[in-house]
């Protein structure tokens, strides 16, 4: 352990982006006992003699980044999985998931990860699965942790047979005879998933992941995530993780139940409210669902015809109501325009319902939304928590479906009515580090090359900010991090070249605490312990 020591030190020179408005930029920045202690001008260093002084150079000191919508408790468990994101073919999947078979002989499923059926037109079924031989269950999960397949042992498992109806808010897949395929989509797929990874969620192990991947963001320059989705098991883990002091960077829990997509368990809501903890570890808002993620709710007009798809949760308002009576803070998952007119109502309604809860309500996502509900969540206040990420591997499958009615990613269209922006990634399901998925939001650039409605690109130092003082804001977290501000928690990253998405800049130092915990040039966060800012 590292303790925040009492040595000051003053970065000075090259950039200081402060991303407070009160002053945007300054020339000196002195941290003393593991926070800001002081932000000015260049005489600001006269005033502590003998001071250790580190020179940027031609650097640029930013906050520490803070990823407002990341998974980093199941993340952190990808490296146990077989992974399929490079799977082009039937072969190949059933080759990854023999391997795994042989790798983890005791497990009671055998499962891979991150599965995409835009490679090759791939989709599995369960009889393939079968056709491995396994005495066990088999899970594919997709890449974006809103459908699976699963082995015929598996739904045997799960009480899946032809006679099952779909669960509210899932599908299961069936055949022309009515027999399921093994394909599990949206809630349909959230007992699998609970099911599949129960056996991994050993606490002792699961801190020692979660530990080595929040060190990979270290190196990203996130000192700081949101973990959107967080069920009680992985809650239990990071308060043990925080009381020993083993938290690498901080954590905003944002509590869920443990099968994903579906309402928080009653008792939850009994328990502690968003703001409790420290800033370290704290409970940030509570996760709902408004619509799907591989099936987002849509109503709207392509070239003056209506195309309607998707799943909605009609459990949302009566769930949020509830949530926000108890104390807690609200984000919604809303991918689609009909999941983001059902959010922004149970929003109005809470408000009504609850006018001093202090609501801060969020929206994570907001793929595609109408200049009318755009100016709703302006009205109302609600954070957009958005993934600049998606741009790349998402644009290129909708870049040829333009509404006339509401507009995909609409980035631009939401900071001009003055939507307050979050940065974030939804790691594991996208890239996570901020410099690369702000390329794609500065440029709007896709998988394919093309560029998905230029208007609604934001300037790259724009996305920096939402990635810090934004992210903060989303979280109830201004008052701690987010700006270089005195006072604040001395969280810092540094950058290696200009802020220009052509030729993005590299993180070479990231700071927590007032700590070094990750250098490029040294491998740093390979092997740095946690820091105890207390």
């Amino acid at each position: 352990m590292v303790s925040a020591s009492d040595t000051r030190r003053a970065f000075v020179g090259g950039r200081i982006l402060t991303m407070d408005p009160r002053r945007p930029e300054a020339a000196v920045l002195v941290v003393a006992d593991g926070r800001i202690a002081a932000v000015g001008a260049a005489d600001l260093v006269d005033a502590y003699p003998g001071i250790a002084v580190e020179h940027l150079g031609t650097r640029t000191l930013l906050p520490g980044f803070i990823d407002a919508h990341n998974h980093l408790s199941i993340a952190a468990l990808h490296p146990l999985w077989a992974d399929l994101s490079g799977v082009a073919s039937l072969e190949a999947l059933q080759a990854a998931l023999a391997q795994q078979a042989a790798r983890e002989p005791e497990a009671a499923w055998v499962r891979g990860v991150n599965w995409s059926e835009t490679t090759a037109g791939l989709i599995p079924d369960r009889f393939q699965l079968d056709a491995l031989g396994l005495a066990r269950p088999v899970i594919v999960a997709h890449f974006s942790l809103h459908q699976c397949v699963v082995s015929s042992h598996g739904l045997d498992l799960l009480g899946i047979g032809r006679h099952t109806p779909d669960p509210p808010g899932g599908t299961i897949v069936r055949d022309a005879q009515g027999v399921p395929t093994g394909v599990l989509i949206e809630r349909a797929w959230s007992a699998a998933h609970a099911r599949s990874l129960a056996a991994y969620q050993n606490p002792d192990r699961w801190a020692e992941h979660i530990a080595a991947r929040a060190r990979i963001l270290l190196g990203d320059g996130i000192t700081c995530v949101h973990d959107a989705a967080c069920a009680p098991s992985a809650e239990a883990v990071y308060r043990t993780m925080a009381a020993a002091h083993a938290l690498p960077i901080s954590v905003l829990m944002m509590p869920h139940a443990e099968a994903l997509l579906t309402p928080p368990p009653a008792e939850r809501l009994d328990g502690p409210p968003t703001g409790e903890g420290d800033e370290v570890l704290r409970v940030g808002p509570l996760k709902l669902f408004a619509d799907g993620g591989i099936a987002p709710a849509i109503d709207a007009t392509a070239a003056g015809q209506r195309l309607t798809m998707g799943v909605c949760f009609d459990d949302l308002a009566t769930h949020l109501d509830q949530a926000v009576g108890r104390g807690f803070r609200i984000a919604v998952h809303a991918m689609g325009n009909v999941g983001l007119a059902a959010s922004l109502a149970a929003f109005a309604h809470a408000a009504r319902r609850h006018p001093t809860a202090g609501h801060r309500f969020r929206v994570e996502h907001a793929t595609l939304a109408a200049p009318d509900q755009i100016r709703t969540m302006a009205a109302l206040d609600v954070v957009a928590v958005v993934q600049p990420g998606f741009v790349n591997h998402m644009g290129q499958l909708v870049e040829h479906l333009r509404f006339d009615d509401a507009t995909w990613m609409p980035f631009g269209d939401l900071a001009r009515a003055g939507v307050r922006l979050a940065a974030s990634s939804d790691d594991p399901c996208a890239m996570h580090a901020p410099l690369r998925t702000a390329v794609h939001g500065a440029t709007r650039r896709t998988g394919s090359g093309h560029v998905l409605d230029g208007a609604q690109a934001l300037p790259y130092g724009e996305w920096l900010r939402a990635y810090t003082a934004g992210a903060a804001y989303a979280g109830g977290q201004e008052s701690e991090r987010g700006m270089l501000r005195a006072g604040l928690r001395a969280d810092l990253v540094v950058l290696d070249g200009v802020l220009d998405p052509a030729t993005p800049p590299q993180v070479l130092q990231t700071w927590v605490a007032g700590q070094r915990v990750y250098d490029r040039r040294q491998n740093l966060a390979t092997t740095a312990p946690a820091v105890d800012a207390s």
